[in-house]
């Protein structure tokens, strides 16, 4: 699978129910390779092997991925960690089988670099920080999606 990476998160750790004592690391990313497809994937592993797969590429690099194991996604519990994704299924990295690659977009494909500034969102399913502040009362309590742009950044 190759795609351009336009999310990703931080290296956590977890208690390994196996090996009582010891901890399992992990962190995802999010991949797309076209407008409409994007998909989840997710690794497990030794800390070693997951800091320094998590080092290798960001936000905006292009991937190779490489004999993934392929899995339903059990969408309820895992949409509410990673972005919802058109796929049913994620693509799960094993530390003995799988190889992630970077290389350029420009030495890839010029067209993933454009799908970093496409939304995963319907256009049709997010509110304007005008329409929340409009209506603020009676959107207290759900969750929406705000689409919105960053003006300025300061301390």
């Amino acid at each position: 699978v190759i795609g351009v990476v336009i999310g990703k998160t931080d290296v956590r750790s977890f208690p390994d129910r196996k090996n009582i004592g010891t901890e399992r690391y992990t962190f995802s990313f999010t991949i797309r390779d076209s407008p409409t497809n994007f998909i989840n994937v997710q690794s497990w592993g030794r800390e070693e092997y997951i800091r320094s797969l998590s080092e290798s590429f960001r936000v905006g690099d292009c991937v190779t991925i490489e004999n993934p194991l392929i899995q339903s996604k059990e969408a309820e519990r895992e949409e509410k960690f990673n972005p919802v994704t058109p796929s049913c299924y994620k693509l799960l990295l094993s530390e003995n089988h799988s190889v992630v690659k970077t290389s350029s977009c420009y030495d890839t494909d010029t067209r993933l670099l454009s799908l970093l500034h496409l939304p995963v969102k319907d256009p049709q399913d997010y509110y304007s920080l005008g329409d929340i502040v409009a209506n603020g009362q009676s959107l207290h309590g759900r969750v929406l999606n705000v689409l919105a742009a960053v003006m300025s950044v300061s301390e």
